[in-house]
């Protein structure tokens, strides 16, 4: 009689064809579970660093109005000309997604009158911001922004006061040594005669720019400073320098940054030819250098034009932007192994429906008394749970099962020697803390 049992079939692997593999949209990564450690680093010595400093925190929105970067960060500038992410709303609003901060955080401060919460106002924010590049290490289209503002005063010990927070928050993550690169662009008044100098000197060496330089040459010279291309970089090594063309004011003002900068004890270099890449900068440029990496980790510099710009109000202010990724991406050459959260000490066993009900609440009288404590409650046996505990090395662990439950007991373990003890469940916190000292 032939056999009436079916074939084994194998179960196949390959996904169907109609079901679609999706992947994050180019030049946005996510943040895993295992750069936690960098990330939560940064925070809390951004956190450290602004309360430190008396900066409070702000919030702006991530879609803005796009003429708001158009006139303010300057529509012959790389953001706005090929960077910007814009569309029209349902309602036909034209937006932006933001792709810097500052902007944003002046346009809060004179919409909602911040000058008179504090004069001047130290602010800071923390967020993702949106530019349309080539995706690369350290450069992301979806990127993450740390800012320092102070807003509503122009004396020059607030430039310091910027490079002396941004440089606190890098010495808080042990960054090693890094350099201040700084440089002024001075004043309205100042630029113009340098504006032409520069323009003539360029012109006569028009045919050596690349294409970019050669459409910028006529609106906006200062770009040209901070060409990457190699030729452009020859002819600015030549190129006439701004220190030669300051006004008394911003000589004075410049001299006074100085002389702060080298009393604080930070190491600096001046770089006659650095410019930042937005058109609201004017007097102090500086960046935060790396020498052993050789790129800059952050930015910043004064900005007294910016409100001006947005609502014809003269608002002096300065200000300075970390690139998370790029420190991050920075940190971790230097620290190959990511700071570690502080291990947690409890693990937490229940056996049983019972047990397992009851588990939660005890763990969250633990947890609100300070203790973390971790579980492993989706595996049914003791011994799988406590194998965990085990991979974790945490060194206590509470056992609660159907006996315990009925007699209102826990069993509190030691996890290195294997002993334990019973501790009633209605001072069982008590214990757990006396046995973590």
């Amino acid at each position: 009689m032939p056999s009436t049992k079916k074939p084994s079939e194998k179960k196949s692997t390959k996904r169907p064809a109609s079901v679609p593999v999706f992947q994050s949209v180019k030049g946005m990564s996510d943040v895993l579970p295992k750069e936690e450690g960098w990330w939560k680093a940064f925070h809390e010595a951004g956190m450290r660093t602004a309360e430190l400093h008396d900066f409070h925190l702000i919030e702006t929105p991530i879609l803005e109005p796009a003429d708001l970067f158009e006139k303010g960060v300057g529509a012959s500038t790389d953001i706005v000309e090929k960077q910007m992410y814009t569309f029209r709303t349902k309602g036909g609003d034209r937006v932006a997604l933001r792709p810097e901060g500052t902007a944003s955080v002046m346009r809060a401060y004179l919409e909602h009158h911040l000058g008179y919460f504090a004069s001047p106002l130290k602010v800071f924010y923390e967020g993702p911001m949106f530019r349309y590049e080539r995706p690369q290490a350290g450069r992301e289209r979806q990127f993450h922004q740390w800012g320092f503002e102070v807003i509503g005063d122009g004396d020059p010990v607030y430039d310091a006061e910027v490079i002396l927070a941004t440089m606190a928050l890098f010495k808080e993550l042990k960054s090693g040594p890094l350099v201040v690169k700084i440089n002024s662009i001075g004043c309205k008044v100042c630029r113009a005669s340098y504006r032409e100098k520069l323009k003539n000197y360029y012109r006569a060496r028009e045919k050596k720019l690349c294409k970019d330089c050669t459409r910028r040459l006529e609106k906006n010279p200062f770009r040209l400073m901070d060409c990457e291309e190699e030729d452009c970089k020859a002819l600015r090594e030549e190129a006439p320098i701004i220190l030669d063309y300051l006004c008394q004011s911003c000589n004075t003002h410049f001299k006074s940054v100085l002389e702060l900068v080298e009393e604080n004890g930070i190491p600096y270099e001046p770089d006659p030819y650095l410019v930042r890449g937005l058109d609201y900068y004017n007097r102090t440029v500086f960046e935060v250098w790396s020498p052993s990496a050789g790129s800059a980790l952050a930015g910043g510099g004064r900005y007294d034009y910016l409100a001006e710009i947005l609502m014809g109000r003269l608002v002096p202010a300065v200000g300075a932007a970390i690139g998370i990724e790029r420190a991050i991406s920075f940190l971790k050459g230097a620290m190959p192994t990511p700071p570690r959260k502080e291990p947690v000490r409890v693990f937490f066993a229940a056996v049983g429906d019972q047990a397992k009900k009851a588990s939660l609440r005890r763990m969250e009288e633990l947890r609100r008394a300070g203790v973390p404590v971790v579980e492993a409650l989706g595996k049914r046996s003791l011994k799988g749970q406590l194998k965990v505990a085990d991979r974790l090395k945490v060194p206590l662990a509470l056992i609660l099962g159907q006996k315990e439950v009925f007699e209102g007991s826990v069993i509190v373990r030691d996890m290195v020697t294997g002993a334990q003890e019973t501790a009633l469940l209605d001072r069982f916190v008590e214990v757990v803390k006396k046995r973590l000292r």
